[in-house]
């Protein structure tokens, strides 16, 4: 497989869009036009660029309103099209993209655009240059792709192909089968782009929405296996256009579409009819069986603290590291490890971030499987120095910089707890609060990076991502995302920050960086756990009583149920599945905070209460410009 992307798809100028695109592995670069203009060079500068980045321009574009055009216009359409050829010897570029005509003086008629393409094809071939058509899905006369076929199969010249677009043709919903019968010769290039769906114009939708293959809700893949049936072994390449994409770092984005093409590529040749689609074979994606561990790192004195918090939940201390000031605390299958070494990556992140649950450990089939599909699809792998006879879990590095550590039950990896700790006694008695798991690790991220981080869980691991809800802050919204298997093993709720005034934005700036700001612990019964957690000292978040009216309303509670959530604070929602139960601690640092939830058969995450939790969170907040203690 092949890979190319648009320099109109990143940001910056020309030579850091070039050394992004080299940087993140591609063969190829489109070189769109506009950025071509705006730098100072010459062609031939752009040209010697491009190769001395190892990459080969797989076309220049864009050229428009060509084909069609009533004879007032004809012969000067014919001479800008020249003139492109001109730029396109000089850069070192075969291949023109001429889009679909939406000029408004343009004429339709199939064989009209056939005759114009036979005539361009004459003129390029003289220069040993090629020509692709692509339908616009806006497009004045053509707007599908089985017409542009139709007029390049007329124009019966060997220099003038189609160009597939999966943007234009799925977002007019044209049926896929219709591309098996193109000749794969005929195909010059292919570009791929997906989107969220969204009911608006096209045009607007296609400039300001794309996003990369597996970001949005188009069906890409059966798209690109359409193409691969045809035994179509040519460049795929991105065109991407899009505002969040336009503000963001050159390299992160070329590396997300990297990733996006060689995941879209391993989906793509699994399919037995698409085999001429070449693809370094990797591991299948990674099942989870569910969260191992989650570690915080912090040192002496905020240990402490974060200790009585774990001891009000009803964890107890059940082992300690055989070389390292590391502590695990333990409910049910639920692990906490404590760490504070004061030399490693985890000093080191806790000097940037301060207290944090800066690792978190997931136990999967195979991690060494697992490590080498990460690696293949551009994640970068960690490790660290050992003391002899101890485990070195393979990892990789994850949202802000953390660990995520891969641990399974069919190697030494599931000894790690009894080869690497031994067992004490906590010397503080609790009351077990009858917490079995972690429900789900919550991430907070700038909202530029969800879709980054999507991208990275759904292509790694067996997961899925959930439709984008709006949470509700008192001074903003923060974009929710999931991504979740479907054992429910693994569950990964990313909040999307866009100011630092919501909870989630201050979470942020004060951490330095993305990364774990709760985390969820289930329980079967959430009042036998409050009960539990009273009898700790646990400190519950107190919540609003005017909440508990409206939700006793909302739902038609018996006021004795509304009143025992009052008196424990807990909060409440229900879908077409079943309960909701949600329990909070306050706040922890700068935001971080612990939640118990009880579901009952329940599929969501609380969303319409957290304009409530937020609001109760924010009053513990360190108001802005007051000292740390």
């Amino acid at each position: 497989m092949k890979t190319s992307i648009a320099t109109v798809s990143i940001s910056g100028d020309l030579p850091d869009k070039l050394e992004a695109i080299a940087g993140a592995g591609f063969d190829g670069v489109e070189i769109f036009e506009n950025d071509f203009l705006a730098f100072d060079g010459s062609p031939a500068d752009v040209g010697r660029m491009v190769r001395e980045h190892g990459l080969e321009i797989t076309l220049f574009q864009p050229f428009r309103d060509f084909e069609g055009m009533p004879a007032s216009h004809r012969s000067r359409t014919f001479d800008r099209a020249e003139r492109k050829f001109d730029v396109m010897q000089e850069l070192g570029s075969d291949l023109l993209l001429v889009c679909s005509n939406v000029s408004p003086v343009s004429l339709g008629g199939i064989d009209r655009a056939a005759a114009d393409f036979a005539e361009l094809g004459e003129r390029a071939a003289k220069r040993g240059l090629k020509v692709g058509y692509e339908a616009l899905a806006w497009g004045r006369h053509i707007n599908d792709h089985r017409d542009a076929w139709e007029i390049v199969r007329r124009a019966d010249h060997a220099n003038i192909g189609l160009i597939l677009d999966s943007f234009h043709s799925l977002s007019r919903k044209i049926d896929m089968n219709s591309i098996r019968s193109i000749p794969k010769d005929k195909i010059f290039i292919v570009q791929l782009a997906d989107a969220p769906l969204i009911d608006m114009d096209l045009l607007y939708w296609s400039r300001h929405f794309r996003n990369m293959p597996g970001e949005g809700d188009l069906p890409v893949a059966a798209f690109t296996a359409a193409i691969a049936e045809t035994g179509y072994d040519g460049y795929f390449s991105l065109e991407i256009f899009n505002d969040q994409f336009r503000g963001g770092h050159a390299r992160s984005i070329a590396a997300d579409g990297h990733r996006s093409l060689i995941h879209l590529g391993d989906q793509v040749r699994r399919i037995p009819t698409a085999e001429s689609l070449t693809v370094p074979a990797m591991p299948n994606r990674a099942p989870v069986k569910g969260v191992g561990f989650v570690e915080f790192s912090t040192d002496e004195r905020d240990a402490a603290a974060l200790i009585d918090i774990l001891h009000t939940l009803g964890f107890r201390k059940v082992a300690t590291h055989r070389s390292k000031k590391v502590g695990i605390f333990q409910q049910g299958d639920i692990r906490l490890i404590v760490n504070t070494e004061e030399k490693g990556f985890a000093n080191t992140s806790f000097a940037v971030h301060g207290t944090s649950a800066y690792a978190v450990a997931l136990t999967v089939e195979d991690a060494a499987e697992a490590l080498a599909r990460a690696v293949a699809l551009g994640a970068e792998p960690f490790s660290q120095p050992v003391a002899e006879g101890e485990i070195e879990i393979p990892a990789i590095r994850g949202v802000g910089g953390g660990l995520i550590y891969l641990l399974d039950d069919k190697s030494e990896l599931g000894r790690f707890f009894e080869i690497d700790f031994l067992p004490v006694e906590d010397e503080v008695a609790v009351v077990p609060a009858h917490l079995l798991r972690i429900d789900h690790v919550a991430q907070t991220v700038a909202y530029e990076e969800m879709l980054t981080w999507l991208l990275f869980y759904t292509s790694i691991f067996e997961t899925r991502k959930t439709p984008m809800v709006d949470i509700i802050d008192p001074a903003g919204v923060v974009r929710s995302q999931v991504v979740e298997n479907d054992s429910g093993t693994l569950r990964i709720t990313l909040n999307g920050a866009e100011n630092r005034r919501t909870l989630a934005g201050h979470f942020i700036a004060e951490k330095f960086g993305s990364g774990v700001q709760h985390l969820a612990f289930h329980t079967y019964d959430i009042f036998a756990t409050a009960a539990a957690l009273r009898e700790n000292g646990f400190r519950p978040l107190q919540i609003s009583p005017n909440y508990y009216g409206d939700v006793e309303a909302r739902f038609g509670l018996d006021p004795d149920l509304t009143e025992r959530l009052k008196v424990e604070n807990i909060l409440y929602d229900r879908d077409e599945h079943g309960e909701y139960f949600q329990l909070y601690s306050g706040t922890f640092g700068e935001g971080f905070f612990f939640e118990i939830v009880e579901r009952r058969a329940y599929r969501g995450y609380g969303a319409p209460n957290a304009i409530f939790r937020i609001a109760a969170l924010k009053k513990q907040m360190r108001p802005e410009g007051m000292p740390k203690n």
